[in-house]
């Protein structure tokens, strides 16, 4: 079994010469603002506003909702976020209304400004009654005057049609980039049951980020959480283990993908070899009996997977874990008594609910 390897990517510094001053302010703050919304897995709202909260610019934040006169650029470096909007209100009655002529002038614009500044060659309309006529001629007229191919499938610009809040318009929703950002471009090897990377972002953020950590993601599959920590800035050592030779190829050709060099072995997490108290933050996303595991096995599974973490992990570590299994998960903590636990998180995705844990060693 390796040994973690650790984090040795070098700092850079930026040299402090000949550079010429900046005029005092922003210049973007300049600029002329646009409105924006970010879509967040049901559960996460709060991880997602507060990483819009650190956004330079952003203003008159409502929600998720809020207005932002930098390159949109920006948003599309968010993590935690599933897709990112941009947005514009037309005060017409119902989505016929759009097909006036100036509001129709007027939409036509938006949706090429965005086109043009995500690279998006396709779109598709999401919306009540995306079939109806009124809709078909909207994407009609779109696709003449823009060039763009209407793919009511797999269309790269999301158009979403919507009432506004105050019942007195309509919202239109461009998706700024071609891909949900949920969809990492670091992501070049699939699995079954493979965690999403907004949720392994916010499991990190949570769980509590030290430089000093020394990680371990037991049962690690595609890499998600090992990629989105290392992506995160500076930790000790960090390593991943999984028993499938296949999760351990998929993990490494991901991680390749995202230029991060971390140890990842073929290992059956619950018999390292490792000495005790290796690693100051053990996470994981365990098997939820569906698409990887049994609900038998996961039985045998749990208990003795706390067991093992313990005897791992550091008098002042933590242990993260997301599962599905939530009564299973609830009977087995309720049994032991090496770990005290509190919910992180309920998150909404692929149909499940699962909840976050995070967990610490007993005095």
């Amino acid at each position: 079994m390796p040994r973690p390897r650790s984090n040795s990517n070098p700092a850079f510094s930026r040299p402090s010469g000949g550079k010429k001053s900046k005029p005092k302010g922003d210049y973007r703050a300049r600029q002329p603002a646009h409105e924006y919304e970010l879509e967040a897995l049901p559960g996460l709202e709060q991880v997602v506003a507060t990483e819009l909260a650190a956004v330079p610019l952003a203003r008159d934040v409502r929600g998720l909702r809020f207005w932002y006169p930098g390159s949109p650029e920006r948003l599309t470096r968010l993590r935690s976020a599933v897709a990112a909007y941009r947005i514009k209100t037309w005060d017409v009655p119902r989505p016929r209304g759009l097909l006036g002529h100036q509001q129709l002038g007027e939409l036509t614009a938006f949706v090429g400004e965005v086109a043009e500044q995500g690279g998006h060659r396709s779109f598709r309309l999401g919306a009540a009654g995306k079939e109806s006529a009124v809709m078909q001629r909207l994407a009609e007229e779109l696709s003449t005057a823009l060039g763009l191919t209407h793919d009511p499938e797999e269309g790269e610009l999301l158009l979403r049609l919507r009432p506004s809040a105050d019942g007195q318009g309509w919202d239109v929703l461009a998706r700024i980039t071609r891909r949900p950002l949920s969809a990492r471009v670091w992501r070049e090897c699939n699995m079954g049951g493979g965690l999403n990377a907004t949720i392994a972002y916010a499991m990190h953020k949570l769980a509590g980020q030290r430089d000093e950590d020394r990680i371990f993601n037991p049962m690690c599959g595609s890499g998600t959480l090992l990629i989105e920590r290392a992506l995160l800035g500076p930790y000790d050592a960090m390593v991943g283990v999984d028993i499938a030779a296949d999760a351990v190829a998929c993990a490494r050709t991901n991680l390749k993908a995202a230029g991060r060099d971390v140890e990842v072995a073929q290992v059956d997490a619950l018999h390292t070899e490792l000495p005790p108290r290796s690693f100051d933050l053990v996470i994981t996303d365990l098997p939820w009996g569906d698409a990887i595991g049994s609900h038998q096995s996961n039985e045998v599974l749990y208990p003795a997977f706390l067991k093992e973490m313990n005897r791992l992990t550091s008098r002042r570590g933590r242990l993260c874990v997301l599962t599905h299994e939530l009564r299973l998960f609830e009977r087995v903590m309720g049994q032991q008594s090496d770990w005290d636990a509190k919910e992180l998180f309920q998150v909404y995705s692929g149909g499940h609910h699962p909840k976050a844990y995070l967990l610490h060693k007993r005095a």
